[in-house]
């Protein structure tokens, strides 16, 4: 005797080896033997064999056309096997009833289970809609295997490449588009983008990293507002105009002029510096059209061949420190005492600054050297102030090494890419800045001088801002002022770049609030400050991460362009390893462990992955050279948390106008 039973929602079939009450014990088709109760089970047969049934059962559900199941159904509930005998007109045996019930479960779009064994049949509405679903659902799975056998035949369709950037980074995996190019690239062995870029749906590795950034991060797009309004002048006539002889440094493709600087000699033994700051807080105020947006986008992009403003051209323009024109400033005085150059007072004023000249890092780096300087041979304009405050930058440094214990490191370089040409196809010429060459010098120690005082001036004024500090390792932005232990100094606020970061604008706003006497724009229990902190850290991480991609992608451009086959590198630790005057760094598999710090290799070069941007290489020899002494400590640095956050913090402050803002 043999039994037809459900288990764990299957329908089976076995052997009775024994019933007591009301539970069988039951013999499976596999020899398993398990017990079943009587209330599961649907009905016992003699004939055929449950193997027999189970076979010849489940070959007879396709001729059972669900449609017509559902037509000769009755409308109230029913029993399998009363539609069983309606069907064969009561000669259905145990395989016909198995197969009833194989295609009444099957089915549950026609057939609605209301208890074991019984059905009923879906309303005729909703019949109709489920079965328009089903439809759609047929003919979107067609569409998806014909679009994956496409692509694995090297065809791109069109509804693939049109959204191909958004499959790639923010994919519904729920549709069609995204199953049939997941199941393109695996059977083709490759991920979606490499699929995608032989596809030609994104047209370069290039494309990829540019377009991908900005779709993430830009989703709005990269153009501002049309109904921004025009920035105006009004209110800027209450403002002195200062004497001051003010010149600023930046590099010719600069746009963003925001810092200027004056030497004015006293007569008396003491000089003023003046550090002049232009004031973009005046014109975008709190909840401003333009903060919106500005808050949005956080800071300035800077990549190689790439510049993103934070503010509309119109608004830099407005008030960027340009040659020959009155401009709103935030100014920092600075007395100092000519013998020992060391500082007296500090003054800040709001006041009307008019720079008049705009020298470029370009044009006279390679002109002012320590040399000339000290021979008094600088053949270029503001010579004499340039001297004067190379003295007082060399003062303030080593007034900041004291603090933080150690020297800055001298001689390091900072390489970067000129490209000539727009896109991919630039020529790719790769220059170097030498970190602490005189107008860096000057200009990243003024901007740390007005950084740090201004984070002293807020908190002695009480008033909330938003400060870097540093402390065992580790540097953080909060709205608690503290120490920076990297850069030396007791407090840290940005507040000289308020053109393009918004941490320097939120900061130059509550300023403003204090000189003017009003109540500060953000009281300390805002949230929305805490919100600009957070945001802040997290957008200005994605856009340094940014540049640095884009830098090894220009890096393994460069070594492509110029068909190197074998390149030079120093280790950095272990496998690590600097590539040569690149600002690319990478691990070498099979590199000894036991190589010192600073050694430096002869690599061979297989490849560059311009996607996963690394190099395919292996070591040819170790050379007999070591990098200098300069180079060694930077190694130093690239290894320590602390000395990171401290060189970015320098870096900013010295920052190389469009090109290389760290």
């Amino acid at each position: 005797m043999y039994l037809f039973f459900e288990e764990d929602g299957s329908f089976k079939a076995g052997t009775i080896l024994s019933q007591a009450g009301n539970a069988y014990q039951v013999e499976l088709t596999t020899g398993r033997r398990t017990k079943i109760k009587a209330s599961h089970s649907f009905f016992s047969f003699e004939s055929p064999s449950a193997a027999d049934l189970v076979t010849r059962a489940q070959a007879m559900v396709p001729e059972l056309e669900p449609g017509f199941l559902w037509e000769v159904a009755p409308d109230t509930d029913f029993n399998y096997a009363d539609l069983a005998a309606d069907y064969w007109g009561g000669e259905e045996g145990p395989v016909e009833k198995a197969a009833l019930i194989w295609a009444l479960h099957g089915n549950p779009v026609y057939f609605h289970r209301k208890g074991r064994g019984n059905y009923r049949r879906a309303p005729a509405d909703i019949l109709k809609q489920a079965l328009e679903a089903l439809e759609r659902r047929r003919r979107l799975e067609e569409q998806r295997k014909a679009w994956t056998e496409e692509m694995v035949a090297g065809k791109l369709p069109e509804e693939i490449g049109r959204q191909a950037l958004t499959l790639l980074i923010r994919p519904d995996k729920n549709g069609i588009e995204w199953k049939a190019l997941s199941d393109a690239a695996a059977e083709t062995r490759q991920t979606p983008l490499r699929l995608l870029l032989a596809l030609g749906a994104i047209s370069s590795p290039w494309r990829w990293h540019v377009d991908s950034f900005y779709a993430t991060n830009f989703a709005q797009g990269r153009k501002f507002p049309a109904d921004l309004p025009e920035p105006t002048e009004e209110g800027w006539d209450s403002f002195p105009i200062s004497s001051a002889n003010a010149f600023s440094i930046d590099d010719s493709e600069t746009t963003e002029v925001d810092d200027a600087m004056s030497v004015e000699h006293l007569g008396d033994g003491r000089t003023r510096v003046g550090v002049h700051i232009a004031a973009p807080a005046l014109g975008i105020t709190r909840d401003h059209p333009l903060d919106k947006v500005t808050r949005t986008r956080m800071s300035t992009v800077y990549a190689p061949g790439l510049k993103t403003t934070m503010m509309p051209d119109n608004w830099i323009k407005a008030f960027s420190l340009d040659e020959g024109r009155p401009v709103p400033c935030l100014s920092l005085y600075v007395t100092v005492d000519d013998e020992t150059l060391g500082i007296e007072t500090t003054e800040t004023r709001l006041e009307r600054v008019v720079v008049k000249r705009n020298l470029r890092y370009d044009e006279i780096d390679d002109l002012v050297t320590e040399e000339a300087i000290q021979e008094g041979t600088l053949p270029i304009e503001y010579s004499d102030e340039i001297v004067w405050l190379w003295h007082f930058a060399k003062r303030l440094q080593r007034n900041r090494e004291e603090v933080r214990g150690r020297p800055e490191p001298e001689g390091r370089v900072d390489w970067f890419f000129a490209l000539e040409g727009e896109g991919e196809d630039a020529l790719i010429r790769v220059k170097g800045r030498r970190r602490g060459a005189p107008l860096d010098l000057i200009v990243a120690e003024l901007m740390i001088l007005s950084n740090c005082t201004w984070g002293l001036w807020l908190e002695e004024h009480k008033t909330p801002g938003i400060y870097r500090s540093q402390r065992m390792g580790r540097v953080r932005m909060s709205t608690t002022p503290g120490p920076h232990d990297g850069l030396g100094v007791l407090r840290y606020a940005w507040s000289t770049s308020p053109l393009r970061r918004y941490v320097d604008l939120v900061n130059q706003r509550q300023m403003i609030s204090a000189l003017m006497g009003k109540p500060p724009v953000y009281q300390g229990n805002d949230v929305d400050l805490f919100a600009i902190v957070s945001q802040f850290e997290n957008t200005y991480s994605l856009y340094r991460d940014f540049q640095t991609r884009m830098e090894r992608y220009w890096s393994l451009r460069w070594i492509i362009q110029e068909d190197m086959k074998e390149i030079e590198a120093i280790v950095v630790k272990g496998d690590l390893v600097r590539i040569d005057r690149l600002p690319f760094m990478q691990r070498v598999p099979g590199l000894p462990e036991d190589l010192p710090r600073g050694q430096k290799v002869l690599l061979q070069i297989f490849g560059c992955d311009l996607v996963d941007l690394v190099m395919d290489s292996r070591l040819i020899r170790v050379l007999d050279e070591t990098a200098t002494l300069e180079e060694s400590e930077e190694l130093e640095e690239l290894t320590e948390d602390e000395a990171i956050a401290e060189a970015t913090d320098v870096a900013e402050e010295a920052k190389d106008g469009d090109n290389n803002a760290s």
